[in-house]
Protein backbone atom coordinates (compact mmCIF):
# COMPACT_ATOMS: atom_id res chain seq x y z
CA UNK A 1 0.00 0.00 0.00
CA UNK A 2 1.01 3.41 -0.83
CA UNK A 3 4.48 4.15 -0.69
CA UNK A 4 2.97 5.00 2.86
CA UNK A 5 2.44 3.15 3.80
CA UNK A 6 2.16 2.35 5.70
CA UNK A 7 4.04 4.40 8.84
CA UNK A 8 4.65 6.47 8.77
CA UNK A 9 4.38 5.93 10.33
CA UNK A 10 6.73 4.24 12.37
CA UNK A 11 8.46 5.74 15.67
CA UNK A 12 12.12 6.34 15.09
CA UNK A 13 13.23 4.63 18.33
CA UNK A 14 11.03 1.18 17.56
CA UNK A 15 12.54 1.05 14.08
CA UNK A 16 15.76 1.31 15.23
CA UNK A 17 15.57 -0.98 18.58
CA UNK A 18 14.39 -3.56 16.35
CA UNK A 19 17.31 -3.14 13.56
CA UNK A 20 20.14 -2.70 16.46
CA UNK A 21 19.15 -6.40 18.02
CA UNK A 22 20.65 -9.47 15.71
CA UNK A 23 18.60 -11.60 15.80
CA UNK A 24 20.00 -15.86 16.14
CA UNK A 25 17.92 -18.36 13.96
CA UNK A 26 18.35 -21.57 16.17
CA UNK A 27 17.87 -19.57 19.10
CA UNK A 28 14.42 -18.22 17.69
CA UNK A 29 13.43 -21.83 16.77
CA UNK A 30 13.75 -22.99 20.12
CA UNK A 31 11.24 -19.97 21.50
CA UNK A 32 8.47 -20.31 18.73
CA UNK A 33 6.90 -23.15 20.55
CA UNK A 34 4.75 -21.36 22.08
CA UNK A 35 3.89 -19.49 18.52
CA UNK A 36 2.63 -22.97 16.61
CA UNK A 37 -0.73 -23.22 18.10
CA UNK A 38 -1.53 -20.38 16.21
CA UNK A 39 0.91 -19.56 13.63
CA UNK A 40 1.74 -22.98 13.09
CA UNK A 41 4.84 -24.86 13.42
CA UNK A 42 7.02 -23.09 10.68
CA UNK A 43 5.04 -20.02 10.78
CA UNK A 44 2.38 -21.55 7.78
CA UNK A 45 -0.90 -20.48 9.86
CA UNK A 46 -3.92 -23.28 9.38
CA UNK A 47 -6.31 -20.69 9.98
CA UNK A 48 -7.38 -17.38 8.02
CA UNK A 49 -7.73 -16.14 11.67
CA UNK A 50 -3.99 -15.80 12.07
CA UNK A 51 -1.22 -14.04 9.76
CA UNK A 52 1.57 -16.79 7.91
CA UNK A 53 5.06 -15.58 9.50
CA UNK A 54 7.29 -17.84 7.47
CA UNK A 55 9.00 -15.51 4.76
CA UNK A 56 8.44 -12.09 6.46
CA UNK A 57 10.82 -9.72 7.51
CA UNK A 58 12.15 -9.95 10.95
CA UNK A 59 12.42 -6.54 11.54
CA UNK A 60 8.67 -6.39 11.29
CA UNK A 61 7.93 -9.12 13.03
CA UNK A 62 10.32 -7.85 15.74
CA UNK A 63 8.23 -4.46 15.99
CA UNK A 64 5.30 -5.86 16.15
CA UNK A 65 5.79 -7.89 19.09
CA UNK A 66 7.03 -5.24 20.70
CA UNK A 67 3.92 -2.95 19.44
CA UNK A 68 2.05 -5.61 21.39
CA UNK A 69 4.15 -5.60 24.98
CA UNK A 70 4.05 -1.77 24.84
CA UNK A 71 0.32 -1.94 24.18
CA UNK A 72 0.44 0.21 20.94
CA UNK A 73 -0.98 -2.77 19.46
CA UNK A 74 -3.84 -4.22 21.13
CA UNK A 75 -4.58 -7.67 21.27
CA UNK A 76 -5.82 -10.30 24.13
CA UNK A 77 -4.32 -13.16 22.81
CA UNK A 78 -0.78 -11.60 21.80
CA UNK A 79 -1.17 -9.49 25.14
CA UNK A 80 0.24 -12.67 27.92
CA UNK A 81 2.47 -14.32 25.13
CA UNK A 82 4.77 -11.12 24.61
CA UNK A 83 5.03 -9.95 28.48
CA UNK A 84 7.55 -11.72 29.47
CA UNK A 85 9.84 -11.66 25.96
CA UNK A 86 13.05 -9.40 25.59
CA UNK A 87 14.09 -8.07 23.11
CA UNK A 88 16.51 -10.34 22.07
CA UNK A 89 13.53 -12.66 21.99
CA UNK A 90 11.44 -10.92 19.88
CA UNK A 91 14.50 -10.53 17.29
CA UNK A 92 15.19 -14.37 17.34
CA UNK A 93 11.82 -15.35 16.74
CA UNK A 94 11.74 -12.76 13.98
CA UNK A 95 14.58 -14.40 12.45
CA UNK A 96 13.27 -17.92 12.89
CA UNK A 97 10.25 -17.35 11.21
CA UNK A 98 11.84 -15.27 8.35
CA UNK A 99 13.94 -18.10 7.51
CA UNK A 100 11.06 -20.60 6.61
CA UNK A 101 10.23 -20.60 3.36
CA UNK A 102 6.59 -19.42 2.20
CA UNK A 103 5.27 -22.93 0.20
CA UNK A 104 2.07 -22.76 -0.69
CA UNK A 105 -0.70 -22.69 0.89
CA UNK A 106 -4.27 -23.50 0.43
CA UNK A 107 -5.79 -20.28 -0.58
CA UNK A 108 -8.11 -18.24 1.93
CA UNK A 109 -10.80 -17.47 -0.39
CA UNK A 110 -14.20 -16.11 1.06
CA UNK A 111 -15.17 -19.81 1.58
CA UNK A 112 -12.35 -20.18 4.30
CA UNK A 113 -13.51 -17.45 6.29
CA UNK A 114 -15.06 -17.77 9.41
CA UNK A 115 -18.93 -17.08 8.16
CA UNK A 116 -22.48 -17.02 9.70
CA UNK A 117 -25.68 -17.36 7.40
CA UNK A 118 -25.90 -13.41 7.28
CA UNK A 119 -22.36 -13.74 6.34
CA UNK A 120 -23.13 -16.01 3.68
CA UNK A 121 -26.29 -14.57 2.40
CA UNK A 122 -23.77 -11.48 1.73
CA UNK A 123 -21.22 -13.26 0.06
CA UNK A 124 -24.50 -14.13 -2.32
CA UNK A 125 -25.05 -10.71 -3.13
CA UNK A 126 -21.27 -9.45 -3.45
CA UNK A 127 -18.99 -12.11 -5.76
CA UNK A 128 -15.40 -10.39 -4.73
CA UNK A 129 -13.09 -9.77 -7.96
CA UNK A 130 -9.57 -10.13 -7.50
CA UNK A 131 -8.86 -8.18 -10.67
CA UNK A 132 -10.52 -4.80 -9.64
CA UNK A 133 -8.85 -5.87 -6.28
CA UNK A 134 -5.23 -5.82 -8.63
CA UNK A 135 -6.30 -3.00 -9.90
CA UNK A 136 -6.83 -0.59 -6.53
CA UNK A 137 -3.24 -2.79 -5.16
CA UNK A 138 -1.10 -1.59 -8.14
CA UNK A 139 -2.59 2.20 -8.95
CA UNK A 140 -4.73 3.11 -5.85
CA UNK A 141 -7.45 5.58 -6.71
CA UNK A 142 -6.19 9.21 -6.45
CA UNK A 143 -9.86 10.86 -6.67
CA UNK A 144 -10.46 9.27 -2.95
CA UNK A 145 -6.47 10.07 -1.68
CA UNK A 146 -6.46 6.26 -2.00
CA UNK A 147 -2.82 5.15 -2.16
CA UNK A 148 -1.48 1.80 -4.68
CA UNK A 149 -0.29 -0.27 -2.08
CA UNK A 150 2.25 -1.66 -4.76
CA UNK A 151 4.74 1.17 -3.56
CA UNK A 152 5.01 0.22 -0.20
CA UNK A 153 4.53 -3.60 -0.22
CA UNK A 154 5.96 -4.24 -3.62
CA UNK A 155 4.81 -6.47 -6.54
CA UNK A 156 2.23 -8.92 -5.58
CA UNK A 157 2.90 -8.37 -1.75
CA UNK A 158 6.60 -9.24 -2.03
CA UNK A 159 8.04 -5.50 0.16
CA UNK A 160 11.62 -5.05 -0.54
CA UNK A 161 11.34 -2.79 2.46
CA UNK A 162 11.65 -4.10 5.23
CA UNK A 163 9.35 -2.52 8.05
CA UNK A 164 6.67 -2.75 5.63
CA UNK A 165 5.07 -6.47 5.90
CA UNK A 166 4.92 -8.59 3.15
CA UNK A 167 1.60 -9.48 1.66
CA UNK A 168 2.58 -12.43 -0.43
CA UNK A 169 0.73 -15.66 0.33
CA UNK A 170 -1.13 -14.00 3.38
CA UNK A 171 -4.02 -15.61 4.13
CA UNK A 172 -6.55 -13.57 2.55
CA UNK A 173 -9.09 -13.04 5.08
CA UNK A 174 -6.34 -11.95 7.49
CA UNK A 175 -5.66 -9.00 5.46
CA UNK A 176 -9.42 -8.27 4.96
CA UNK A 177 -9.29 -8.45 8.21
CA UNK A 178 -6.65 -6.19 9.47
CA UNK A 179 -8.11 -3.64 7.01
CA UNK A 180 -11.23 -3.41 8.88
CA UNK A 181 -9.23 -2.83 12.27
CA UNK A 182 -7.63 -0.01 10.80
CA UNK A 183 -10.73 1.33 8.98
CA UNK A 184 -12.69 0.87 12.00
CA UNK A 185 -9.10 2.97 14.15
CA UNK A 186 -9.24 -0.46 16.37
CA UNK A 187 -5.01 -0.66 14.60
CA UNK A 188 -3.50 2.43 15.05
CA UNK A 189 -0.80 3.84 11.88
CA UNK A 190 -2.09 7.16 10.77
CA UNK A 191 -1.08 6.46 7.25
CA UNK A 192 -3.03 2.93 6.80
CA UNK A 193 -5.65 4.61 9.24
CA UNK A 194 -6.33 7.06 6.29
CA UNK A 195 -6.07 4.80 3.60
CA UNK A 196 -8.29 1.88 5.08
CA UNK A 197 -10.90 4.56 5.36
CA UNK A 198 -11.72 5.74 2.43
CA UNK A 199 -12.01 1.86 1.50
CA UNK A 200 -15.69 0.24 0.48
CA UNK A 201 -15.83 -3.47 2.56
CA UNK A 202 -16.62 -4.72 -0.64
CA UNK A 203 -13.13 -2.97 -1.99
CA UNK A 204 -11.69 -4.67 0.42
CA UNK A 205 -13.26 -7.73 -0.20
CA UNK A 206 -11.70 -7.24 -3.51
CA UNK A 207 -8.13 -6.96 -2.26
CA UNK A 208 -8.79 -10.12 -0.50
CA UNK A 209 -9.44 -11.84 -3.43
CA UNK A 210 -6.83 -10.85 -5.30
CA UNK A 211 -4.31 -12.58 -2.47
CA UNK A 212 -5.93 -15.46 -2.59
CA UNK A 213 -4.55 -16.14 -5.68
CA UNK A 214 -2.63 -13.42 -6.88
CA UNK A 215 -1.23 -15.64 -10.25
CA UNK A 216 -4.67 -16.25 -11.17
CA UNK A 217 -4.96 -12.48 -12.48
CA UNK A 218 -0.97 -12.09 -13.20
CA UNK A 219 -1.55 -11.79 -16.87
CA UNK A 220 -4.67 -8.99 -15.95
CA UNK A 221 -4.13 -5.71 -17.18
CA UNK A 222 -4.62 -3.29 -14.26
CA UNK A 223 -6.93 -0.09 -14.80
CA UNK A 224 -8.16 2.50 -12.56
CA UNK A 225 -11.52 1.90 -11.68
CA UNK A 226 -13.03 5.20 -10.18
CA UNK A 227 -13.37 7.78 -12.45
CA UNK A 228 -10.70 10.66 -11.94
CA UNK A 229 -12.08 13.76 -10.96
CA UNK A 230 -12.40 16.62 -12.18
CA UNK A 231 -9.60 19.87 -11.48
CA UNK A 232 -10.95 21.05 -8.12
CA UNK A 233 -13.05 24.48 -7.81
CA UNK A 234 -9.78 24.87 -4.86
CA UNK A 235 -7.34 24.38 -7.77
CA UNK A 236 -9.07 26.76 -10.01
CA UNK A 237 -9.42 29.42 -7.31
CA UNK A 238 -5.68 29.57 -6.70
CA UNK A 239 -4.24 29.51 -10.63
CA UNK A 240 -5.54 33.27 -10.59
CA UNK A 241 -3.89 33.94 -6.33
CA UNK A 242 -0.79 32.15 -7.80
CA UNK A 243 0.50 34.86 -9.89
CA UNK A 244 2.34 36.33 -6.98
CA UNK A 245 4.34 32.73 -7.03
CA UNK A 246 5.31 32.58 -10.17
CA UNK A 247 8.78 35.04 -9.98
CA UNK A 248 10.21 32.25 -7.65
CA UNK A 249 8.66 29.19 -8.08
CA UNK A 250 7.63 29.39 -11.89
CA UNK A 251 4.34 29.41 -13.73
CA UNK A 252 3.69 25.96 -12.94
CA UNK A 253 5.64 25.44 -9.41
CA UNK A 254 8.48 24.20 -11.29
CA UNK A 255 10.76 26.68 -9.88
CA UNK A 256 14.00 27.51 -12.22
CA UNK A 257 15.93 28.92 -9.33
CA UNK A 258 17.09 25.71 -7.42
CA UNK A 259 17.34 27.93 -4.11
CA UNK A 260 13.25 27.83 -4.57
CA UNK A 261 11.47 24.97 -3.77
CA UNK A 262 9.46 22.96 -6.35
CA UNK A 263 5.47 22.92 -5.46
CA UNK A 264 4.68 21.37 -8.45
CA UNK A 265 2.94 17.77 -7.49
CA UNK A 266 3.19 18.80 -3.69
CA UNK A 267 0.54 17.65 -1.52
CA UNK A 268 -1.84 20.31 -1.09
CA UNK A 269 -2.07 19.94 2.71
CA UNK A 270 1.47 20.18 3.38
CA UNK A 271 2.11 23.48 1.34
CA UNK A 272 -1.05 25.24 2.80
CA UNK A 273 0.72 24.15 6.58
CA UNK A 274 4.00 25.81 4.89
CA UNK A 275 2.40 28.83 4.18
CA UNK A 276 0.34 29.30 7.45
CA UNK A 277 3.80 28.51 9.65
CA UNK A 278 5.40 31.19 7.63
CA UNK A 279 2.24 33.58 8.65
CA UNK A 280 3.04 32.74 12.15
CA UNK A 281 6.61 33.06 11.49
CA UNK A 282 6.00 36.75 10.40
CA UNK A 283 4.06 37.02 13.18
CA UNK A 284 6.04 35.97 16.03
CA UNK A 285 9.20 37.46 14.74
CA UNK A 286 10.24 33.98 13.69
CA UNK A 287 9.84 32.65 17.72
CA UNK A 288 7.44 30.20 16.44
CA UNK A 289 6.28 28.63 12.88
CA UNK A 290 8.76 28.93 9.80
CA UNK A 291 10.74 32.39 8.96
CA UNK A 292 11.87 33.54 5.78
CA UNK A 293 11.82 37.38 5.17
CA UNK A 294 10.53 36.93 1.35
CA UNK A 295 7.98 34.36 2.18
CA UNK A 296 6.85 36.75 5.45
CA UNK A 297 5.56 39.57 3.35
CA UNK A 298 3.82 36.83 0.68
CA UNK A 299 1.68 35.51 3.00
CA UNK A 300 0.83 38.13 5.49
CA UNK A 301 -2.39 39.18 3.49
CA UNK A 302 -3.65 35.39 3.10
CA UNK A 303 -6.81 33.51 4.10
CA UNK A 304 -6.56 30.03 5.38
CA UNK A 305 -9.21 29.71 2.20
CA UNK A 306 -5.96 31.27 0.08
CA UNK A 307 -3.41 29.05 1.02
CA UNK A 308 -5.91 26.11 0.77
CA UNK A 309 -6.51 27.08 -3.22
CA UNK A 310 -3.03 27.89 -3.84
CA UNK A 311 -2.32 24.38 -2.12
CA UNK A 312 -4.46 22.47 -4.39
CA UNK A 313 -3.74 24.73 -7.97
CA UNK A 314 -0.05 23.32 -6.97
CA UNK A 315 -0.87 20.01 -6.34
CA UNK A 316 -2.13 19.35 -9.66
CA UNK A 317 0.72 20.10 -11.77
CA UNK A 318 3.41 17.97 -12.73
CA UNK A 319 6.87 17.71 -11.12
CA UNK A 320 9.55 18.15 -13.34
CA UNK A 321 12.71 15.56 -13.08
CA UNK A 322 15.15 16.78 -10.01
CA UNK A 323 18.82 17.63 -10.96
CA UNK A 324 19.85 14.91 -8.62
CA UNK A 325 22.01 11.54 -9.40
CA UNK A 326 21.52 8.14 -8.40
CA UNK A 327 24.31 7.01 -5.77
CA UNK A 328 25.22 4.17 -3.52
CA UNK A 329 25.42 6.13 -0.10
CA UNK A 330 22.25 8.25 -1.15
CA UNK A 331 20.07 4.85 -1.81
CA UNK A 332 21.81 2.80 1.64
CA UNK A 333 20.47 5.64 3.79
CA UNK A 334 17.05 6.53 2.49
CA UNK A 335 16.16 2.91 2.69
CA UNK A 336 17.68 1.25 5.72
CA UNK A 337 19.09 4.57 7.31
CA UNK A 338 21.93 3.77 10.00
CA UNK A 339 20.90 2.08 13.21
CA UNK A 340 23.81 2.90 14.78
CA UNK A 341 23.71 6.46 14.39
CA UNK A 342 20.54 7.04 15.52
CA UNK A 343 19.53 7.89 11.50
CA UNK A 344 15.90 6.66 10.60
CA UNK A 345 15.31 5.27 6.64
CA UNK A 346 13.53 8.08 4.76
CA UNK A 347 11.83 5.90 3.06
CA UNK A 348 9.58 5.56 6.52
CA UNK A 349 8.18 9.06 6.18
CA UNK A 350 9.00 10.13 2.27
CA UNK A 351 7.66 6.44 0.67
CA UNK A 352 9.51 4.27 -1.47
CA UNK A 353 9.49 7.14 -4.78
CA UNK A 354 9.53 9.56 -2.94
CA UNK A 355 6.39 10.86 -3.46
CA UNK A 356 5.87 11.65 0.62
CA UNK A 357 2.84 11.07 2.74
CA UNK A 358 -0.07 13.55 2.32
CA UNK A 359 -2.01 12.07 4.98
CA UNK A 360 0.73 12.05 7.50
CA UNK A 361 2.01 15.71 6.57
CA UNK A 362 5.29 14.56 4.67
CA UNK A 363 6.58 15.96 1.70
CA UNK A 364 7.38 14.99 -1.35
CA UNK A 365 10.49 14.68 -2.10
CA UNK A 366 11.25 13.05 -5.69
CA UNK A 367 12.18 15.71 -8.17
CA UNK A 368 13.31 18.65 -5.55
CA UNK A 369 16.03 21.18 -6.39
CA UNK A 370 19.60 19.48 -4.78
CA UNK A 371 20.36 22.51 -3.36
CA UNK A 372 16.71 23.50 -1.87
CA UNK A 373 17.01 19.89 0.17
CA UNK A 374 20.81 20.40 1.39
CA UNK A 375 19.74 23.69 2.44
CA UNK A 376 16.76 22.97 4.59
CA UNK A 377 18.15 19.98 5.93
CA UNK A 378 21.32 22.62 6.89
CA UNK A 379 18.34 24.49 8.65
CA UNK A 380 17.10 21.59 10.62
CA UNK A 381 20.48 20.48 11.75
CA UNK A 382 21.41 23.97 13.00
CA UNK A 383 18.02 24.51 14.14
CA UNK A 384 16.98 27.66 12.09
CA UNK A 385 13.67 26.22 10.77
CA UNK A 386 11.97 24.04 13.20
CA UNK A 387 8.47 23.39 11.89
CA UNK A 388 9.03 19.28 11.88
CA UNK A 389 6.61 17.18 13.72
CA UNK A 390 7.98 16.31 16.89
CA UNK A 391 11.69 17.70 15.89
CA UNK A 392 12.46 14.46 13.62
CA UNK A 393 13.91 16.19 10.59
CA UNK A 394 16.24 17.98 13.68
CA UNK A 395 16.76 14.87 15.07
CA UNK A 396 17.99 13.25 12.10
CA UNK A 397 19.76 15.98 10.23
CA UNK A 398 22.07 16.76 13.30
CA UNK A 399 23.53 12.99 12.86
CA UNK A 400 24.31 13.45 9.13
CA UNK A 401 27.51 14.02 7.76
CA UNK A 402 29.04 16.46 5.04
CA UNK A 403 29.49 13.25 2.75
CA UNK A 404 25.80 11.67 3.62
CA UNK A 405 23.75 15.03 3.04
CA UNK A 406 25.66 15.40 -0.30
CA UNK A 407 24.96 11.70 -1.39
CA UNK A 408 21.19 11.51 0.17
CA UNK A 409 20.14 14.79 -1.26
CA UNK A 410 21.26 13.84 -4.64
CA UNK A 411 19.67 10.73 -4.32
CA UNK A 412 16.44 12.28 -3.01
CA UNK A 413 16.46 14.46 -6.30
CA UNK A 414 16.86 11.89 -8.49
CA UNK A 415 13.66 9.69 -7.59
CA UNK A 416 10.59 9.90 -9.84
Amino acid sequence: MKKIIFSLLLVSGLINTAMAVEGNIEAGKAKSGMCAACHGANGLSASPNFPNLAGQHADYIAKQLKSFKDGNRTDAMMAPMVAGLSGQDMADLGAFFASQPRSVEKSAAVSDSPTSGNQVAAAIKFVPDAAAGKSLYELGDPSRSIAACINCHGKEGRSEVLIYPNLAKQHAFYIEKQLHNFKAGDRKDSAMNQFASALSDNEIKNIGAYFSDTKAVANVKVRRLATPSALSENAIAGKSKAAACVACHGVDGNSMVTAYPKLAGQSASYIAKQLADFKVGAASNGQEGRSDPVMAGMVIALSEQDMLELGSYFAAQKSTAGNGSENDLGRKLYFGGDAARGITACVSCHGIKGKGMPEAGFPAVAGQHVEYLAAQLNKFSKQTRANDKNGMMRSISKRLKKNDLAALTQFMSSLK
